[in-house]
């Protein structure tokens, strides 16, 4: 069902915005999808008679205020950054602007690759909140990726409001060295990255395996969350690390050498 609502809401806004010619809202429904989803986990999870009620396990409660915090923030970064942009260059060439022929076919596909972000990153959240599993009281391993995972979101907002405040001052120098920036040249990256990760291993614990997660072929497959997040982010154009150092990477190490 959680596929099947992804689909829906990305098909939608692919028949919207080509119909439009815009790009506006397709990060904005990403983090929207994201949100649809834990709400619909936790509604499914609590009316569901057989199965441990959302309420009554604190590793689902943790793991869907966690997740919400997570895309929340993205939705509102990413709504903020389109009303600033007032477009996304990434689009230009299949929507047809410049005097280009539009490409429905890509623009889908855009779409399409949208919709297995959004389902394949919520896998361990999904997973937990579909969990019987009862264990009342965390261990010292959930109370660590836990933590870990809060962390990862925090890396992530503070790079984002940081490098936010440094284009918004004028860009001073070359490239951003604000904050977390001055460790990385992607902090937000590795944030966005890390919490993935974290949120898997955390899941481990809502396996109803009684040998453990590790037997589970269901939390394994967990695992493509934070592999397709490094897919994404490190290696597919025109997003991520593609689209933020591109031709600039040359002119980087010219300025910045000692990194």
């Amino acid at each position: 069902i959680s596929a099947a609502i992804t689909l829906v809401i990305q098909l939608a806004g692919f028949v919207v915005a080509y119909t439009l010619r815009t790009e506006t809202f397709y990060d904005i429904l990403g983090g929207l999808n994201y949100l649809t989803l834990a709400i619909y986990a936790a509604i499914a999870g609590a009316a569901d008679e057989e199965s441990l009620k959302w309420v009554d396990d604190p590793r689902k409660i943790i793991t869907t205020i966690l997740f919400g915090c997570s895309r929340g923030w993205l939705l509102v970064f990413l709504a903020w950054r389109a009303h600033e942009r007032k477009g996304d260059s990434r689009f230009d060439e299949v929507l047809g602007k410049g005097g280009n022929p539009p490409q429905p076919l890509n623009f889908f596909v855009f779409w399409m690759v949208q919709a297995m972000w959004v389902y394949l990153i919520s896998m361990p959240m999904l997973f937990v909140s579909s969990s019987d599993v009862r264990k009342p009281e965390f261990s010292a391993y959930d109370i660590v990726w836990a933590i870990l995972f809060i962390l990862g979101v925090l890396i992530e907002i503070v790079a984002d409001i940081q490098k936010a405040l440094w284009v918004k001052n004028g860009r001073r120098g070359d490239f951003c060295n604000v904050g977390v920036w001055a460790y990385s040249r992607h902090p937000n990256y590795f944030g966005e990255i890390f919490q993935w990760w974290c949120l898997w291993m955390f899941s481990y614990s809502s396996s109803e395996k009684l040998s453990g997660g590790y037997v589970d072929p269901l939390w394994w497959v967990g695992i493509i969350s934070p592999l397709f997040t490094m897919q994404i982010l490190l290696n597919m154009k025109p997003t991520g690390l593609c689209n933020a150092e591109g031709q600039s990477l040359k002119r980087y190490y010219e300025k910045c050498p000692e990194r």
